[in-house]
C-alpha cells in the first residue's frame, strides 16, 4: 500500500481550514508567495493530495487546479530547493550526480505552504513549496533534459 497524505491529514492543526471535499484552498488572510509576485502568477497552487509510492521512488502531487504530477525521487533530489544544491546564487548551483537509486524516506509538512522531503542519502534540507512542486511538474521534461546534458558535460553519471 502506498503512503497517502490528504492535505487535511498533513495539516490537522488548522481547524476549519479545509472543506470536507478535500479541495483545499489558502485562507483569504494569507498573502501571496514571493514567487507568485516574481512570476506574475497571482493564483497560488494548492495541493489536494500528496502520495508517496510503495517503493518510495515517486511522489505524486494533485493540485486544486486539476493538475497532477508524478515526480520521481531522483528528479526531486537533484532539483532540491536547498542551498546545498541551489547555492545562494545561480553561479553556485551544483549538478548532483549519482542519485538514480535515491528514495524518499518521509514527507514532513512545513507550515501550511510546503513539505520537507527526507531522502535515503540523508539529504533533508530542501523545503518544497507548493508553487515549486507545481513548477517542477510543469517543467519536468525540459529540466530533466538539461540535467542529463549537464551530467554528460561534467562527466558525471546518474
Amino acid at each position: 500500500m502506498s503512503a497517502v497524505w490528504l492535505i487535511e491529514a498533513l495539516f490537522p492543526l488548522v481547524p476549519n481550514h479545509f472543506p470536507r471535499n478535500l479541495v483545499a484552498r489558502k485562507p483569504a488572510s494569507k498573502g501571496l508567495s514571493r514567487n507568485a509576485f516574481e512570476e506574475g502568477n497571482l493564483a497560488d497552487p494548492w495541493p489536494t493530495e500528496i502520495r508517496l509510492s510503495k517503493d518510495r521512488r515517486t511522489l505524486t502531487v494533485a493540485f486544486d487546479s486539476g493538475e497532477g504530477h508524478a515526480l520521481p525521487a531522483e528528479y526531486l533530489r537533484v532539483f532540491s530547493p536547498s542551498a546545498e544544491v541551489q547555492g545562494h546564487s545561480p553561479k553556485e548551483r551544483k549538478t548532483v550526480g549519482g542519485k538514480a537509486a535515491v528514495a524518499i524516506l518521509s514527507v514532513e509538512p512545513v507550515g501550511n505552504y510546503a513539505v520537507r522531503l527526507h531522502f535515503d542519502d540523508m539529504h533533508d534540507t530542501g523545503i518544497y513549496a507548493w508553487d515549486y512542486l507545481l513548477k517542477l511538474g510543469r517543467e519536468r521534461e525540459e529540466r530533466w533534459a538539461g540535467y542529463l546534458e549537464e551530467l554528460k558535460a561534467k562527466g558525471l553519471s546518474r
